[in-house]
């Protein structure tokens, strides 16, 4: 019942983010195709490539519930076949057949090309020593640090274009955005710790390093945020 209840909550937070991208690209890039859901779908499997090699394929063993609230959840929610399917008839009902062979032939291309990156990103990640560095006080899981910052800019430059082209009002885009940068923040340094505890460093032994390793991701996460914002405003 837990499972379910997790898949459920990450669906809801998926079906919320991929409503919201794929509205704010299409008012930015205008309906003329179907620019939202090859957004969503392209982005979509990047981090199930990525995600999937750091959360499944490395043998983290963290709780069944948090890896289906991620997977299954949230990525099953902000992506849609049916969708593409969907506007992909109404192109050639509407006798658009160049937009609706170039929506296929561009969908089912950039998604391939978008998951075997994300795969070649977590592998490449961890070649090295599994991903993390042995210290005298415990170890630094540099590769799911470095996966974290990834997901925090395309998160943040991906939020701050959308929230230029949607009409809302300052007040929501300040909340927007406090909620994220914090809700993300909270699950990435948590999923740290866990992996921590998994490895064999008890929260109450190895306090320092769960704190360091919390506070170091925040402190990198944030400026990356950063950037990600600086980048944003210039497209």
């Amino acid at each position: 019942m837990n499972q379910i209840f997790a898949v459920a909550l990450g669906g809801s937070f998926g079906a919320v983010v991929r409503f919201l991208v794929s509205s704010g690209i299409s008012q930015w890039l205008g309906r003329g195709f179907p620019y939202g859901t090859l957004v969503v779908n392209v982005i979509g499997s990047f981090m199930l490539g990525l995600l999937t090699e750091s959360l499944i394929q490395q043998r983290i063993t963290v709780t069944f519930e948090y890896r289906a609230a991620i997977l299954i959840g949230f990525i099953g929610a902000f992506t849609t076949f049916s969708t593409f399917s969907l506007e992909t008839f109404y192109l050639l009902e509407q006798g658009n057949l160049t937009k609706a062979l170039l929506n296929i032939f561009t969908s089912v291309t950039a998604c391939i090309f978008a998951i075997w990156l994300g795969l070649l990103c977590g592998r490449g990640l961890f070649y090295y020593s599994d991903g993390v560095i042995q210290l005298s006080g415990g170890i630094v899981p540099y590769a799911l640090m470095i996966i974290n910052a990834i997901l925090a800019f395309f998160i943040s430059m991906l939020a701050t274009i959308l929230l230029q082209k949607v009409a809302i009002s300052v007040e929501y885009r300040v909340v927007l955005t406090v909620i994220t940068i914090g809700v993300f923040l909270t699950l990435s340094g948590l999923y740290l710790m866990l992996y921590l505890v998994e490895h064999g460093h008890s929260f109450e032994a190895n306090l320092n390093l769960m704190l360091g390793t919390f506070v170091a991701n925040s402190l990198i996460c944030i400026f990356v945020i950063w950037m990600g914002l600086l980048v944003g405003r210039q497209i």
